[in-house]
């Protein structure tokens, strides 16, 4: 009864500087994928951002492609989508878990991301959740990205010097 309930979104944030957002989406269930993207580039449009998207296989692909992103190039944020619906096997669970603790590390490691990699239980809880104009957990996942840059930018130190500072004129 989730669609029942009402929750609280923080504003989405401004930026002086365009935030340049890497969207990383598996495409196993491309009807829901495409949802997905749809409310995420919306919303990061909405917010001013600039963005370009990345297809992996699937969901235990995702962090392992942003990782990547985050060594060799300069964005400053990650979007991560996808779905992954109950089967008859354990896979579901190991899916689930070892993309989600992925994006947890990475996000613990500095990455500013959204997961909206959909865990549901059948096809129809995954058509509602990426519906831009239902729950929109693609924009959703959009906006908890931008959320964490707005953080990262307002709490960045002035570089510090590394090294032996030569002295001069004493």
């Amino acid at each position: 009864m989730a669609s029942a309930e009402t929750h609280y979104s923080p504003p989405v944030p401004s930026f002086d500087a365009a935030p340049k957002v890497l969207i990383v989406v598996a495409p196993y269930y491309k009807d829901i994928a495409d949802a997905l993207v749809a409310g995420a580039k919306a919303m990061l449009e909405q917010s001013g951002a600039t963005w370009e998207l990345v297809e992996v296989p699937g969901a235990l692909e995702i962090p392992p492609a942003i990782g990547i992103a985050m060594r060799q190039s300069d964005f400053d944020g990650y979007v991560a989508l996808g779905c992954v619906i109950r089967g008859e096997t354990t896979h579901y669970e190991t899916v689930c878990n070892d993309s989600s603790r992925g994006l947890m590390q990475l996000g613990l490691g500095g990455a500013c991301l959204g997961n909206g990699i959909l865990t549901v239980e059948n096809r129809d809880q995954a058509v509602v959740r990426a519906d831009p104009d239902g729950q929109n957990k693609g924009g959703g996942a959009a906006t908890a990205a931008l959320h964490l840059i707005a953080l990262s930018r307002s709490l960045k130190r002035a570089p510090r010097e590394v090294g032996f500072v030569r002295k001069t004129g004493e």
